[in-house]
């Protein structure tokens, strides 16, 4: 499958300042980026680039000046090739076998308060099924529970504030089902992607939960298909994988986000895929 993606953003500084973004498709081995552009105004932006050798984020620094108007227009087509396999042959991993690499993802962190919710975790999902269903049962009651509704959090919401209120948007969504899997000893990351089909286009944020031997992508919106996702950034939650970070006197202006399928099934008309999705 093959995706072309992008995003189009401005924001207007009015004195000297900084902005870290993770915009670009993430180098990985299910994904290889076949081309792409970057377009930056100013020409003469200063900017640094740098790739985090274990989660392949692609990090981009601006230095811009005073009084501009910055733009940068991204593109790329990505070719999938998403590893798949049949959910009821995924088990989890008991703590004592996890690879050190991935313990880190069974942490609280800044928006999964997993150490708030494991009482409430056992509960509710002590009796699922092990493996790839559980973390499927806990995405459904997410889905359940939670109403997507736009503006509903701000960029500080956690996971139990979320829960508290019962509405949130995708990253409110991602957060609390990471958080309900590491209260349940299954590490899992935070993913920000394109999303082919997502109404209306933005930047989409899901999850993967690690079982057996590797990563496992899943979304509790249930608004985009797992397969036809482009993978942008990666961590422990939003913090470690968000898509712009300003410092300075910098406010956006614009944002435009567009994914789509250029070869293979259409996400509108398909029907979604039953397998589990490897990352």
């Amino acid at each position: 499958m093959k995706i072309l993606a992008g995003c189009d953003l401005s924001y207007r500084t009015s004195g000297p300042a900084t902005l870290i973004l993770n915009v670009q498709p993430a180098r990985q081995a299910r994904q290889a980026i076949l081309r792409e552009t970057l377009t930056i105004s100013p020409e003469d932006t200063r900017r640094e680039t740098w790739e985090d050798p274990v989660t392949g984020n692609r990090y981009l620094r601006l230095h811009v000046a005073g009084g501009v108007t910055l733009r940068l227009v991204h593109e790329a087509e990505v070719e999938l090739t998403p590893g798949d396999a049949d959910p009821t042959t995924i088990r989890d991993v008991p703590v004592s076998e996890l690879p050190p690499e991935v313990l880190p993802h069974l942490w609280p962190s800044r928006y999964c308060e997993s150490d708030r919710l494991e009482r409430l975790a056992r509960r509710e999902f002590c009796d699922a099924p092990n493996g790839h269903a559980r973390v499927t049962a806990i995405c459904n009651w997410v889905n359940d529970r939670i109403a997507y509704v736009s503006g509903a959090s701000q960029p500080t919401t956690t996971a139990t504030e979320t829960l508290l209120s019962g509405a949130g948007v995708c990253r409110d969504f991602a957060h609390l089902s990471i958080a309900l899997c590491r209260a349940l000893g299954i590490p899992a990351r935070f993913v920000s992607a394109h999303a082919p089909g997502l109404v209306p286009p933005d930047f989409h944020a899901v999850f993967e939960a690690w079982l057996g031997d590797r990563w496992w992508l899943f979304d509790a919106t249930r608004q985009a298909p797992l397969d036809a996702l482009v993978r942008i950034g990666q961590g422990r939650d939003a913090a470690e994988a968000a898509f712009a970070e300003l410092h300075g006197p910098i406010v956006p202006e614009a944002m435009q986000v567009h994914a789509q399928v250029v070869e293979g099934p259409d996400p509108a008309t398909a029907p979604r895929t039953t397998a589990a999705i490897a990352a």
